[in-house]
């Protein structure tokens, strides 16, 4: 059993270690281009230590990697949902434009629109310019496409074992659960699917490489080994800020596609005395998957590669877990569309922090950019490399997040501005509504802002492809004037 001192001790010394480090060279193995490290973890919103967002959080792991890179605070997912999060991030395009709006039963998702005919994946990009391109796990919404990767090591069908009935929470269209199981981590996916990576980097290679892993954890089912959850004693579990009828202010279009019903709610989590156990469940996936990460930058710190490679770790989206009454993704507030999003290495500056906004749809031509490589002509994206790199401000970066056809958000340095296809509106002002509770988008001091952030809104609103997986489509008619199902 790993007590929780001892899980904090154990993990001082790495990060001490990192932090030293400075910054990563450029020049290992003879190589012109530095190898990249991806790393892709599911359904993790900002609970890092590095962000500070629930203060139970332990990711040593995850912090040291931000330590000696680059954090940016204010990172966003270009969808709040797997599959169009992740077909955003390896085209480089937004859902908006490509009509991916839901999830992608087919792996190779340039069959499904014409959007993405000749349009090259970010690991098929690398592997025509000479990488040897490797991956595992959860990468794309599933596996991966036909040589996209030289080596693929699979993808876990679901989202690890499960015991014969579930602990707390069964519904139909929903895993969402919580309790240990199983029994070691052996048993689970992302303990293997560290493994595979790590091994890679244990190889030479005559040429650069990606090796991008995916982790399963903390999407639902909030299961991992008992000793996980013994980090986190129930009686010092904090609960994240609260506001009943929080979203009486929302539009009934906003509150109408969140309102999914197989999703618990606030009130059968206060009924059953359940929210605290939640929480506990997810900082227990959480300290999981983050030594799954442990076990990949180890590895690469043992290796030869260690001064050449450029590290990137990324969430696909965002949580709620509690907050304005829900325990999902699938909504276009903060607790849905803020990530970790970390870059480390190829002379990036440690302990950086941009405040800045960012995206998952930047990552492609930031790649690119360390790789000396052109971004391809479709990215629609920002090379965030100069701002890394400070050479530049950051004034015009913001980042897009749609859910479903016609309905975005805009997130710039302070304000958060919601359109739904019907064209109401909501927006926050995060210097003094961090937790999103005013809506002030009526208020004539704000018309301006408004006015402002409404111009940066995508203008195109591709059709919703029609081989994309839409089970959410009840909540995402076209008409603006169908009046839509009730909220909580």
């Amino acid at each position: 059993m790993i007590g929780r001192r001892h899980f904090l001790a154990s993990t001082a010394g790495l990060l001490t270690a990192s932090c030293t480090m400075g910054a990563l060279g450029n020049a290992g193995g003879g190589k012109d281009q530095p190898n990249i490290v991806m790393i892709a973890i599911d359904d993790l919103n900002d609970w890092i230590g590095a962000l500070g967002g629930h203060p139970g959080a332990l990711t040593p792991n995850i912090d040291r990697l931000a330590a000696r890179g680059a954090l940016f605070t204010n990172a966003h997912a270009n969808a709040p949902i797997c599959g169009p999060s992740r077909a955003s991030l390896m085209t480089g395009m937004l859902p908006s434009t490509t009509g991916i709006y839901g999830h992608i039963e087919d792996n190779d998702i340039r069959d499904l629109t014409p959007a993405l005919e000749g349009v090259e994946f970010l690991p098929e990009y690398l592997r025509r310019a000479g990488y040897h391109t490797m991956g595992i796990g959860k990468l794309f919404h599933k596996g991966a496409p036909t040589d996209v990767f030289d080596e693929f090591g699979g993808r876990y069908a679901g989202f690890g074992p499960k015991p014969e009935k579930a602990f707390h929470y069964s519904a139909e269209g929903t895993s969402t659960d919580w309790g240990p199981f199983p029994s070691s981590d052996e048993e689970m996916p992302d303990t293997a699917s560290a493994k595979w990576a790590a091994e890679r980097l244990e190889r030479s290679y005559d040429r650069p490489f990606l090796l991008a892993t995916g982790f399963l954890r903390p999407h639902v089912p909030w299961y991992v080994p008992q000793h996980w959850f013994d980090l986190h004693p129930i009686e010092d579990i904090v609960l994240p800020p609260y506001l009943e009828d929080d979203i009486t202010d929302v539009p009934q279009r906003g509150r109408a596609i969140t309102n999914l019903p197989a999703m618990p709610t606030m009130q059968w989590m206060m009924e059953k005395g359940q929210w605290r156990e939640a929480i506990r469940g997810y900082l227990a996936c959480i300290s999981f998957v983050d030594h799954c990460v442990g076990t990949v930058l180890n590895a690469l710190d043992a290796s030869p590669h260690r001064d050449n490679t450029v590290v990137v770790l990324f969430s696909d989206h965002g949580y709620h877990l509690g907050e304005k009454d829900l325990f999902q993704k699938f909504t276009l507030w903060e607790r849905s569309t803020r990530i970790p999003l970390i870059f480390a290495g190829a002379g990036i500056k440690p302990g950086t922090q941009i405040d800045w906004p960012a995206s998952l749809l930047d990552v492609y031509p930031t790649l690119a950019s360390f790789t000396k490589l052109p971004a391809p002509q479709n990215a629609q994206g920002t090379n965030l490399a100069p701002l890394l790199k400070g050479r530049d401000s950051g004034e015009n970066h913001l980042a897009i997040t749609t859910y479903g056809i016609g309905n975005h958000s805009v997130r710039d340095r302070r304000y958060r501005l919601i359109r739904y296809a019907d064209g109401s509106l909501e927006l926050y002002d995060h210097a003094s509504d961090p937790n999103e509770w005013h809506n002030v988008a009526d208020d004539p001091a704000y018309r301006a802002i408004v006015e402002k952030l409404s111009k940066e809104l995508p203008q195109q609103n591709a059709p919703w492809d029609p081989k994309t997986e839409i089970n959410l489509s009840p909540y995402f008619e076209q008409s603006s004037n169908r009046v839509l199902p009730g909220s909580r």
